[in-house]
């Protein structure tokens, strides 16, 4: 049985500029391995690029893998995946992904920003690995419905997190402690082959 020791997380950050108190850069300090993509930034939003450098860290990190992603980097995980297989990945914590098939407030792009770009139509279909969402019951960037309804369709066992917003500084976050444990129950997985335990 695998511990959080033993695994090598890769953080995948969403739409942000990078901020030293979001709970995915605490966290990157607190675990021991760990390869951090950096954020995006609002403008940024090549989902090619952003696909690639997923593949290359994982590619690059010692294998079993565990992605740890926030936002939008929930949505290019599952498009990396789509297009890869999943490989080397032991489970995926993804954390309030955004509805990127409905208008996101006004400092985001617009859908036909995303679309253009290749975010959508969003991956659909059962990810290639285990995988946990955490999901909000007042995400601004995502109703609880529609999250519940992307982790289904990814096979994912869905973790309601009640109301914390976006789960980013703006909602009050910070620290992020339950994170560790999800983790750890990724960890916890016999089967690093990608197809689930």
């Amino acid at each position: 049985m695998k511990d959080h020791h033993e695994v090598t997380v890769v953080t995948v950050p969403g739409l942000r500029e990078e901020t030293p108190a979001h709970w995915q850069t605490l966290l990157a300090h607190e675990l021991p391995n760990v390869r951090s993509l950096p954020a995006l930034g609002r403008t940024n939003i090549d989902l090619n690029a952003r696909v690639a450098a997923i593949d290359a860290a994982v590619l690059a990190a010692p294998a079993p893998v565990i992605i740890l992603a926030h936002s939008g980097g929930c949505i290019a995980t599952a498009h990396w995946a789509r297009r890869t297989g999943g490989r080397k990945i032991l489970g995926a914590l993804l954390a309030t992904p955004p509805d990127l098939e409905k208008p996101l407030p006004p400092e985001f792009p617009a859908l036909s920003a995303f679309a253009e770009a290749g975010w959508t139509p969003m991956p659909k279909g059962r990810l290639p690995f285990h995988c946990i969402v955490a999901a909000s019951r007042n995400d601004p960037l995502g109703e609880f419905a529609r999250v519940k309804d992307m982790a289904s369709g990814w096979g994912a066992e869905l973790v309601d997190l009640g109301e914390v917003g976006h789960l980013n500084p703006a909602s009050g976050y910070g620290p992020w402690p339950a994170a560790g444990a999800l983790i750890r129950r990724l960890a916890q997985r016999q089967d690093v082959s990608g197809v689930l335990a």
